[in-house]
């Protein structure tokens, strides 16, 4: 029987990282977004010739690889050209999510994308489990594990859909401002409950 699809996000600082790594542990089949992001951009794929052709040499390393944070100050200033390179990867990232999904062998797989509702990914998932924080924590997790300021957190926070936006597609919520031993109970949980759908519906 083919695998019903999982839909997992969270905001930024929420823990989604470690919920995924869970599961995955648990033998559930699982695609990261940023990891299929960071697929479709390797050297050799179209995606890099097409941004070299549109930035320049600027957003190569000298071995080829693309270098991230000259792209990302690049975007960062410019929405125009960041809607640009959403143009140009966002459907990559699809087909290269949806050929995954294709192939798990699990009962079902999950899709993990940090902009699950915003890019409208979520509609390749029969549930979407959202893990959910509250906002004073996510902004200090996030202060500590990336260095920023609680400014620059706010505005990566601003980018993304609010918490209510979030919620309001939610299947499931796993709130996850306890400890790792907690999630993990949690998540064994929630696959257990996961075993027992047929196609992501009770």
């Amino acid at each position: 029987m083919k695998p019903w699809t999982l839909g997992l996000t969270g905001g930024i600082g929420s823990g989604k990282s470690a919920v995924a790594a869970q599961f995955a542990a648990l033998g559930v089949d699982l695609i990261d977004s940023d990891q299929a992001a960071r697929w479709v951009v390797e050297p050799g794929r179209p995606a890099l010739a097409a941004i070299t052709e549109h930035f320049g040499d600027q957003v190569l390393h000298a071995d080829g690889q693309l270098n991230r944070p000259a792209l990302r100050e690049l975007i960062f200033k410019s929405p125009a050209e960041r809607s640009w390179l959403e143009r140009l990867l966002h459907p990559l990232i699809a087909a290269e999510t949806a050929q995954f999904l294709a192939n798990a062998k699990s009962p079902y797989a999950i899709t993990v994308s940090p902009l699950l509702i915003e890019s409208g990914q979520y509609k390749l998932a029969q549930r979407i489990l959202v893990v959910d924080v509250p906002e004073q924590l996510q902004i200090e997790r996030t202060m500590q594990r990336d260095r920023l300021s609680a400014e620059q957190v706010h505005a990566i926070m601003a980018a993304q859909a609010t918490r209510e936006t979030r919620l309001s597609h939610a299947d499931d919520v796993l709130v996850n401002d306890r400890d790792l031993a907690w999630v993990k109970q949690e998540v064994e949980r929630l696959h257990a409950f996961y075993l027992t759908l047929n196609g992501g519906q009770p």
